[in-house]
């Protein structure tokens, strides 16, 4: 399966994530975990890459699922064309039992497709955004409290744009890792329900 990002349905100055599903060959963890951190660097150094996730195989499974995130489509292609990114694609080649899925996710939808899914088909956005929400609320309203009372002491002197900076870090993380991965879960019945 070629693994070429198509623009249809989004213009260029849109956000991105790219979802990366591949099986690796037995045998082949170390190896490819080590190919993982050289793409994460080279990932990394791209303007326009806004961060990467890998979600690993449970045990007794081989699927890989690497995430890019990137601010723009045309910082996404920018890397899919890249020479960095050929040269890697040949080296994980032989560690590759099978290309499962390359797939382009606008915004925040990836956070709304559990990582077995066999297809990256999404629910409607409204209850995307509503759920965010809910989820979001008191996260930042918890968050903003911490930072805001409970560490005032600590962060008080500081201008409010460089207090925000942990505040957003927890935020995300928390949101990312925590919250959204367990809400979904949670919300699947209703997130797939009609329309």
């Amino acid at each position: 399966m070629s693994e070429q990002l198509q623009f249809e349905g989004h213009q260029p100055s849109d956000p991105v994530s790219l979802v990366v599903r591949r099986r690796i060959r037995p045998g082949q963890e170390a190896a490819y975990e080590a190919l993982l951190a050289e793409a994460n660097a080279l990932l990394a150094r791209l303007p326009g890459h806004r961060g990467t996730g890998v979600i690993r195989p449970a045990p007794g499974e081989q699927e890989y699922t690497l995430l890019a995130r990137f601010d723009t489509l045309t910082s996404a292609a920018a890397w899919e064309l890249s020479p960095e990114r050929a040269a890697w694609l040949e080296r994980i080649a032989p560690l590759v039992d099978e290309h499962v899925s390359f797939e382009k996710q606008p915004g925040l939808d990836f956070w709304f497709t559990p990582p077995a899914a066999a297809t990256l088909r999404q629910p409607p956005r409204w209850k995307m955004a509503l759920l965010t929400l809910a989820a979001l609320y008191p996260v930042s309203v918890s968050t903003s409290w911490l930072f805001g009372e409970a560490l005032k002491p600590w962060l008080g002197h500081y201008p409010m744009p460089i207090r925000a900076i942990p505040q957003m870090i927890v935020v995300v993380l928390l949101m990312t890792y925590l919250v959204m991965p367990a809400v979904t879960r949670w919300a699947t019945p209703w997130l797939r329900g009609g329309r």
